[in-house]
């Protein structure tokens, strides 16, 4: 069932999931701090998720899913992340069924039989050797940063076998009752994602149930022509935009606190209305690019016809701008906030903190910038880019 959004993000009044999106809100709101103690989302925030219809944008129309148009859970995610960055993290990856598109229909058929509400993890690097086997690949390794591992319905991780052509790994799905969560998620930023360790040791995976993350789907819908790595650079980018803004709108709110030492009001100093202005004009800004680029990929896919190379590189390029940018406006704030911000309970070191993960991220990272000015100017970009 399709959603309606209104312009903060959340579902529409006319949406049958309005009531349990505010839940969800409510609930991350209550919880956050229980998200970094615990380093986790638990499973019964995900199962508020999955009422809310956040995991099953992803899965096909033919399934029972929504297939979402990507600019529509973008939306979501950023509204998740102005109250939590780590939840919105672990939702973002309602868009990662997309790359279970590309299994085998009757594969994904059983994937869905309870229903179409499904949580995806991976860990797929390193990627580690699989012995071919009759029907498969024999699986052992460690794998790292498999976020929202806890709370998955299946799990993912990336295997190489012996003889097999150079190219993408194979991503081998599993149950988990066959993975061990190595909990050592120890971190400063993002500490409620549970991005623990994945360790298989010996477990046969069916060649039905390996895929080439980002390959051809076999479903024909919509969706699952977007380009998939792209929207998933796209779902962890749009998380630091939502701390951004959450980290701007507290520094305008504080305008007009008084300081410790009787100096005038923030409100009161030009310095702190121009930065202020400044950072609205930039997270502003790189956001109308950001959704600018996801709508004009989507009309291109919807009608029809396969997003271009450009078009791609488009989609990764605003991606990995939002998430620079959405620090740099994140670092802003907290300068404004002045002494209060030094403080370990202030909502701004939890922004800096969270916010300072989103560009270390593989998906975006400088590099990017590299592989997309490649492209624009007719070069080869960086092998792994397009």
């Amino acid at each position: 069932m399709t959603q309606t959004l209104d312009s903060r993000g959340s579902p529409g009044a006319g949406s049958p999931y309005r009531s349990n999106f505010d839940h969800v809100l409510a609930v991350v709101a209550e919880r956050r701090a229980e998200f970094e103690e615990k380093r986790h989302v638990p499973r019964d925030v995900i199962a508020d998720f999955k009422k809310a219809g956040i995991y099953r944008v992803g899965t096909p129309k033919r399934f029972g899913g929504d297939a979402l148009p990507p600019a529509e859970f973008l939306r979501i995610i950023e509204r998740i992340s102005m109250v939590d960055g780590s939840a919105g993290w672990v939702a973002s990856f309602g868009s990662s069924l997309i790359y279970l598109a590309a299994l085998p229909l009757e594969s994904q058929a059983q994937l869905y039989a309870d229903g179409p509400d499904l949580t995806f993890a991976g860990g797929l690097f390193p990627t580690q050797p699989a012995e071919l086997v009759e029907g498969g690949y024999r699986v052992s390794g460690r794998w790292k940063f498999a976020s929202g591992c806890k709370g998955a319905d299946v799990l993912g991780v990336g295997i190489k076998a012996d003889g097999e052509k150079p190219g993408p790994p194979l991503t081998a799905v599993l149950r988990p009752q066959q993975v061990q969560i190595a909990e050592n998620w120890d971190v400063i930023g993002m500490r409620g994602t549970g991005s623990h360790d994945l360790v298989v040791d010996g477990v046969v995976v069916p060649e039905e149930w390996t895929f080439v993350r980002g390959s051809e789907p076999t479903v024909d819908e919509p969706l699952y022509r977007y380009p998939a790595v792209p929207y998933a650079a796209q779902s962890l980018a749009v998380v630091g935009l939502g701390i951004a803004r959450a980290a701007l709108d507290l520094a305008i709110a504080n305008g007009g606190r008084t300081g410790y030492t009787g100096a005038p009001k923030p409100a009161e100093r030009a310095t702190y209305r121009i930065a202020v202005g400044q950072a609205e004009a930039q997270l502003r800004s790189v956001r109308a690019f950001f959704y600018e680029t996801t709508e004009e990929v989507w009309a291109t896919v919807e009608a029809g016809n396969p997003a271009t190379a450009g078009q791609a590189s488009l989609l990764r390029l605003a991606s990995a701008h939002l998430a620079k940018t959405s620090f740099e406006v994140v670092r802003a704030a907290y300068q404004l906030s002045g002494i209060p911000a030094i403080a370990d309970g202030h909502p701004m070191q939890r922004y800096l903190r969270d916010a300072s993960v989103v560009p270390q991220h593989a998906f975006l990272q400088e590099g990017m910038y590299d592989g997309a000015g490649a492209v624009l100017m007719g070069a080869q970009p960086f092998p792994g880019y397009l």
